[in-house]
């Protein structure tokens, strides 16, 4: 089985849930003076970032994923969880004297957050290098540091391997033709529906103009299910009714799964985003982006249920 690298952060999530509104204790008229403290009596850690979810939800799928990512010198219960789970690891590269990025959230009883994110070893991407990766016939170029974004994405296109462009959350680090330049090197781009609004904004571009520079242009739209411009054509895919609607963190990367997953095996885009969409509605019923179980023969089923087809 060819491999699919995944490029992209690996991180902790630490998240705790404070038990009141934080209207409630933060002041507007001494906001210049801020000087506030939650008791947060619930809190997890999960374990989190787009390469690692990335490769989990593969991974279910029966898909082969390398993730090719930096950790800091406190990686180790993420690495023992990757070989538990029989993820490979060979290009997770340890950067001495960083922490592996991590996210610290605070949530009130509205389900407002105050996040605060360290990127530590995230910011050292570029020193893993595509040309150590073997045997990869597909990539996704996940949000990870800068300079290794852009790094990873000229030198898969360089060395002729197809790759989605993801910035996600990293968006913002470029500029309009940093991002042009992103879409003439990749394949496929995916982004959310906030992120396709920034994405033409900084380009001065429609959607429908920017998808002309990849083979596929996907946007999310939440609820509201997904479209993907292709070959001149929209196609609209549906959400799937998940379960339960617990926790979004991650949705998003078990829909890129599901896109790689589909293009690996060459099926045609109503088919690849219908189970893009399944997986997002799977991972949206649990908490965190790696605690839903599943297997092949049960997303199969799923698959079968919603759409009458065989997966």
């Amino acid at each position: 089985m060819s491999k699919t690298l995944i490029c992209g952060s690996l991180a902790y999530d630490t998240i705790m849930v404070f038990h009141d509104r934080f209207k409630n204790h933060i002041l507007p008229e001494q906001i210049h003076i801020l000087n506030v403290a939650f008791l947060v009596p619930d809190m997890r850690r999960e374990y989190g970032g787009c390469a690692g979810n990335i490769a989990y939800n593969l991974r279910l799928l029966g898909g082969d994923p390398l993730i090719m990512a930096t950790v800091g010198d406190d990686s180790g219960p993420y690495r023992q969880r990757l070989r538990h789970l029989e993820l490979d690891a060979h290009h997770v590269r340890e950067i001495s004297g960083t922490f592996t990025a991590q996210a610290f959230i605070t949530t009130d009883l509205d389900d407002n957050q105050i996040t605060a994110f360290h990127p530590g070893a995230m910011g050292h991407s570029h020193a893993n290098r595509i040309a150590d990766a073997t045997g990869v016939k597909l990539a996704i170029v996940a949000p990870d540091g800068r300079e290794g974004m852009l790094e990873h994405a000229r030198d898969l296109h360089a060395a002729g391997i197809p790759f989605i462009f993801d910035p996600g959350q990293g968006l913002p680090m470029f500029d309009g033709p940093e991002l042009l330049d992103f879409l003439k090197l990749a394949d496929y781009c995916t982004v959310n529906d906030y992120e396709a609004k920034l994405l033409a904004e900084r380009t001065g571009q429609t959607i429908e103009n920017l998808a002309g520079e990849v083979k596929a242009l996907i946007v999310t739209l939440g609820a509201n299910g997904s479209e993907i411009y292709a070959a001149g054509q929209r196609f609209a895919i549906p959400s799937v009714k998940p379960d339960d609607v617990v926790d979004p963190t991650g949705c998003g990367d078990a829909y890129r799964a599901g896109l790689l997953y589909g293009i690996a095996q060459e099926w045609p885009w109503l088919k690849t985003g219908r189970l893009a969409s399944l997986m997002g509605s799977i991972k949206i019923a649990h908490r965190g982006g790696q605690n839903h179980k599943t297997t092949r023969v049960e997303i199969a089923q799923r698959f079968q249920a919603a759409f009458g087809e065989t997966l």
